[in-house]
């Protein structure tokens, strides 16, 4: 049986910590899903989500990872062609989910030091009409933060919905769903809600549903437009996780306690503090590290930092996991030439300050 390490050693940018409590809470007895405790335990939740996804909308819940709910975004689209902005890994995966699923998709962007320019953007909406235009809020495998206010605003100018993919943005950076008219937006259970993995959730705009009735390929698993039906009954389709159901009602009162605005101020203030340290060990060590992500879009939740040449972020990785504590190795491309640090979810600053030491110590051991 494995010993629980002490709770802020773990800054994986996901899945993240889970507190003790939350974890204690899945211990609970099953029940019936098709019954009036389960549906009082479903309102609780929805109680809990609603204020975090800033909606007054119902917020779908899936027994499935964040790419369950990517694909149901896809398949629940209006017919008609998407348009794919790719700026990172995870974009590039919703890119090749419309392909899969036998859309006809454009992928514009590439570049994955930025988000995808509005005015790229606004050159392929005019140049053809798109049923949809999927986006990665906040990339995990960069770091780099998209305006998704100023990019649902232009999107609508050319009757074309927006597909958000919030994984790593929601409940650690402003997430606006219907002040914004987010016509879908979906999340993942491990990421800044800091519940362990195996749920996603999301919510669609009435719009997005009525359209969503014209979309002939929605498959059955992932229908949104069931997913409504059954949401307004404080039910899910399928058989839910019911442990993981128990975790995301302790969780959501919380974060309630809290408030996300305070969860905001949270993520934001330890996000500044990695960034003040990359440019502290820069001048400690006298190499060139620095943030990945540029100044004027990073997300709160994961800092990417671009390594010196030569130095391996492997190496990195495995000292600081000699020093008792976990963090993120590059992702896709960025594989060898960043670290990631996630500071996302119940993290603290104190806890923060102890990971970039034991990082800072184990870089300056690798330099000798």
């Amino acid at each position: 049986l494995m010993t629980a390490a002490p709770f802020g050693t773990f800054f994986l940018p996901g899945p993240t910590e889970v507190r003790p409590e939350v974890l204690q809470a899945m211990l609970q007895p099953m029940l019936p899903h098709r019954g009036a405790a389960f549906e009082q335990l479903f309102a609780r939740i929805q109680q809990g989500l609603r204020p975090v996804f800033r909606t007054t909308r119902p917020v779908y819940v899936s027994s499935s990872s964040a790419t369950g709910l990517m694909e149901a975004a896809i398949r629940c689209a209006r017919p008609g062609p998407i348009l794919c902005l790719v700026n990172g890994a995870f974009s590039e995966r919703f890119a090749h989910i419309a392909q899969s699923c036998g859309r006809d998709a454009t992928v514009v962007g590439g570049e994955w030091s930025r988000p995808v320019a509005l005015d790229v953007v606004e050159g392929a909406l005019k140049a053809k009409s798109y049923a949809a235009l999927t986006v990665v809020h906040s990339e995990t495998s960069t770091g780099v933060l998209t305006d998704i206010a100023a990019l649902t605003q232009l999107a609508h100018r050319y009757d074309c919905a927006v597909l958000v993919d919030s994984v790593t943005g929601l409940a650690g950076v402003p997430v606006e769903t219907d002040a914004w008219e987010l016509d879908f937006v979906l999340t993942g259970s491990q990421k800044a809600l800091a519940l362990p993995p195996g749920l996603a959730f999301g919510v669609a705009s009435e719009r997005f549903i009525a359209d969503a009735k014209s979309a002939e390929s929605r498959g059955l698993y992932f229908d949104l437009v069931e997913f409504e039906q059954y949401v307004h009954k404080n039910q899910t389709p399928n058989t839910p996780a019911l442990s993981l159901l128990y975790a995301t009602a302790v969780q959501g009162e919380r974060i309630a306690k809290e408030t996300i605005e305070r969860r905001w101020e949270r993520h934001t203030a330890m996000s500044e503090h990695t960034h003040s340290w990359v440019h502290e060990l820069r001048q400690r060590v006298g190499a060139a590290f620095d943030v990945y992500a540029p100044l004027d879009a990073c997300t709160s939740t994961v800092t990417a930092v671009t390594l010196p040449p030569g130095l391996s972020g492997d190496a990195i990785v495995k000292g600081v996991a000699e020093r008792g504590f976990v963090i993120g190795g590059g992702y896709g491309k960025l594989k060898g030439s960043t670290i990631r640090i996630g500071h996302m979810g119940d993290h603290t600053m104190e806890g923060l300050e102890a990971v970039l030491e034991a990082t800072a110590e184990a870089i300056e051991e690798l330099m000798g």
